[in-house]
């Protein structure tokens, strides 16, 4: 098999841990705490206005900042920066805060580790069920209950187990955030040379300086960007400057998965489901789609209505993606569900430029509600007519550029895959060809969906 190692140590990469001014970052006892101080006061001025300001959304300052500003950037921040939101999140403080006061630090039950990234698969399955039939997002109210029961679960965690088990095995923004570095620019690593003599292995067990790695990750072993958070503590840990922070290649990491996981690779199509069923309930085909799921079902329930179009959409990718997987995998001579684990990854990239292209329209054609809102806790503030930062058209060029630039990434990644598992049996065309079909039917959809009229947010 013609494979190569994701980051050859032979090949020269520029480390921005050489840079002064990062490592000074990197090492510095305040850092991340000092972006904490920031992301929680925000934090709490939004539970407090959702609980007790505006039950309007377009005039609350919590919904605005939550679902316009924040949301929307964080596929962005996954891609530039990995899971560096994680070092920063106010959840992952109050987990730490927690645990130092009152965490018996037990170890994380074995379930978790062996069933986190379902479990985290079915979270993000139920929040985006419960958001259409409760409202959440339209409801400031709804997305105050719905931050204090992930505050809940956050306590409950760092209260019984060790370290940020939250972070790893529950959150599903964690989950998120995890497939969508992979396809990043930046990673953290050691440097095998270095570490091999290393007898401290404080950069995971922790020393005066810091911590020892929050998220269960051993440095010298770590292949992949899933877990690390790019909190510092192993730079700031390890006696003989073994860590590095090269950028590296979009999609690079994705191209030679060790130990491909299906749950890994089923996140990918519920993300792709997530952002299909978000499409469209914000289309101007909405209403009719729901007229005829109600005749279809002989109902006007919109929890069933709902329920039924929800798991179509969700069944829609999965389903395609299976038939395109035992297209490829008899053409290859490999199983269906080894050939859907290891392409579901190749889909990584058309996820997030699908999900940032939805979330371009909010930003840029709402964008301005977060600072009159802002505004409007202080004082009464009339809103002007429009929130858009650009108009309509601009926001569709981007998102069509998003959308060719996610597409070339996934197809480009498949390539990578096929080559990789199928070349020495003279079968990587036919592995490939049926899963840049299915791409290029994921794009049209999304490209279709984007052409259609949408409505706000806020």
């Amino acid at each position: 098999m013609n494979k190569q190692p994701l980051n050859p140590q032979t090949s020269p990469k520029r480390n921005l841990l050489q840079n002064r001014w990062v490592r000074a970052l990197f090492e510095s006892a305040h850092y991340p705490h000092v972006f904490h101080w920031i992301t929680v006061t925000v934090f709490a001025l939004i539970i407090y206005v959702t609980l007790f300001g505006s039950t309007i959304a377009s005039k609350n300052f919590g919904t605005a900042a939550t679902w316009v500003l924040w949301w929307p950037l964080i596929p962005l921040l996954f891609f530039l920066f990995g899971r560096f939101w994680c070092a920063i999140c106010p959840f992952s403080w109050l987990s730490d805060l927690v645990q130092k006061h009152f965490g018996a630090e037990r170890p994380v039950p074995w379930f978790l580790k062996k069933y986190g990234l379902w479990i985290i698969d079915a979270f993000f399955l139920l929040i985006t069920w419960a958001d259409h039939i409760w409202g959440v997002v339209e409801s400031p109210r709804g997305s105050a209950y719905l931050l204090l029961i992930i505050v809940a679960f956050v306590i409950f965690a760092g209260a019984f187990w060790e370290r940020r088990a939250f972070c790893r095995y529950i959150c599903f923004i964690g989950g998120l955030s995890g497939n969508y570095s992979r396809a990043g620019v930046l990673e953290l690593r050691a440097t095998p040379e270095i570490c091999r003599n290393c007898a401290t292995k404080a950069c995971y067990k922790g020393s005066e300086k810091a911590p020892g790695c929050p998220m269960f990750e051993f440095p010298r072993t770590m292949e992949d960007n899933t877990k690390c958070n790019l909190c510092g503590y192993c730079v700031k840990n390890c006696p003989n400057g073994s860590l590095r922070l090269p950028p590296r290649i979009p999609t690079q990491e994705l191209w030679f998965i060790s130990k491909p996981k299906l749950e890994e690779a089923f996140l990918a199509i519920i993300v792709m489901g997530i952002v299909l069923v978000q499409n469209l309930t914000m289309l101007s085909i909405w209403p009719a789609l729901l007229q005829f799921t109600e005749k279809l079902l002989g109902t006007t329930s919109y929890p069933v209505v709902f329920t039924a179009i929800f798991l179509v959409a969700m069944a829609i990718p999965a389903v395609a993606l299976y038939l395109t997987s035992a297209l490829s995998g008899k053409a290859a001579s490999d199983s269906v569900i080894r050939n859907f684990t290891r392409f579901g990854y190749a889909i990584i990239p058309l996820d997030l430029a699908a999900h940032m292209g939805h979330n371009f329209f909010h930003l840029l054609s709402e964008g301005k509600a977060v600072w009159y809102t802002f505004l409007d806790i202080f004082t009464d503030v009339t809103l002007p007519a429009s929130m858009a930062f650009v108009s309509n058209d601009t926001i569709y060029v981007l998102q069509m550029l998003t959308l060719i630039v996610g597409f070339a990434g996934s197809a480009y990644t498949a390539y990578r895959i096929a080559r990789n598992h199928y070349q020495e049996q003279g079968k990587t065309l036919a592995a490939l060809l049926p899963h840049i079909v299915f791409l290029a039917l994921i794009l049209a959809i999304n490209v279709y969906a984007f052409s259609l009229p949408m409505a706000h947010r806020v």
